[in-house]
């Protein structure tokens, strides 16, 4: 109850922050979600925007927050299977994200120049490398990236495995899957642990996927991951866990291989490293798909398609 009660002063104060007039309010995920009931919805078109799996939500926090839905004149999802059965919001529409070509995360990098940047922030390449970008979480399962790694380190003894994340102040459940992985690690010098307190933005992001033989997203759950898009964008086959918006990004024979095992992750990381022209076929085919379906102009183009319906429709269903 004491959560429940800060949630809705925290609401509150950020609704007396809405002085203005408003076509248009899209509120990102649950947490500002009871900002229209707070505000009132006047003439404004209201938008839900869920980028998580809502499918199947914990009951008493879907009995708290769906009453917070009601009166939104749309919900979008990345995903038709994430919509919960019984939301009370009468328009569902299905956008999946997108990645933007000319973010520092994404502009074209020459090899020259992407080493460089690695080699700043003490990252050598000698040889084959293997990078998981991802929140230190349990559901991307970086223990389970480690123990396939060894597993191709039995065949290939030279092959390097970096874990790029973010680690976030708030976030206690994230520093302590940071010190499992440090653990697991146990000071191996061909495992490299990078996080954005030690020098890792975007641009350096952008480098450990250009320079990878192959990126891992071995994600156990997902909501879209769309990280494998900004891979397959650079031309990198990815091996990836079938969850979330996954297999929508690796279509089968399209960027990568999909996998639902530690095994099968390591066997199919060994059938990429051992592959060069799979691996050139792959990144090749990914990227094209993501340029056809992943970046940001389509997404621009049907959140305003949305926006002008709901204009013209009055707000209701159309």
């Amino acid at each position: 109850m004491d959560e429940q009660n800060a949630y809705r002063r925290c609401i509150e104060e950020n609704a007396a922050t809405l002085d203005g007039g408003y076509d248009f309010i899209v509120i990102h995920d649950p947490q500002p979600a009871g900002l229209l009931r707070a505000h009132g919805k006047k003439d404004t078109r209201w938008v839900w925007r869920c980028h998580i799996d809502t499918s199947e939500p914990n009951p008493d926090a879907w009995r708290f927050l769906a009453p917070y839905l009601e009166g939104f004149d749309a919900a979008v999802f990345t995903m038709s299977e994430f919509a919960p059965p019984d939301l009370p919001v009468r328009r569902v529409e299905v956008i999946a994200p997108a990645i933007d070509p000319l973010s520092p995360k994404n502009i074209a990098l020459a090899p020259l120049l992407a080493s460089q940047i690695l080699d700043w922030i003490g990252m050598e390449i000698p040889g084959r490398l293997i990078t998981q970008v991802s929140r230190f979480d349990q559901w991307k399962d970086p223990l389970g990236v480690i123990d396939a790694y060894r597993l191709v380190r039995e065949q290939i003894p030279e092959v390097q495995l970096a874990l790029v994340g973010s680690m976030a102040l708030d976030d206690p459940e994230g520093w302590d899957v940071y010190r499992q992985v440090s653990d697991a690690a146990n000071h191996d010098p061909l495992i490299h642990v990078y996080t954005n307190l030690t020098g890792v933005g975007n641009v350096e992001v952008n480098a450990f996927q250009r320079l990878s033989d192959v990126v891992v997203q071995k994600s156990i759950r997902e909501g879209f991951g769309l990280v494998v898009s900004e891979s397959l964008w650079k031309g990198t086959p990815v091996v990836a866990g079938h969850a979330g918006g996954i297999p929508l990004q690796v279509p089968e024979g399209v960027g990568g291989l999909l996998v639902g095992s530690t095994e099968e992750c390591a066997q199919a990381l060994l059938e990429l490293l051992d592959d060069q022209q799979l691996r050139d076929r792959l990144g090749r085919s990914g990227h094209e798909h993501v340029r056809e379906h992943f970046l940001l102009p389509r997404l621009l183009m049907e959140e305003l398609r949305l926006l002008a319906t709901l204009d013209s429709a009055g707000g209701g269903p159309r």
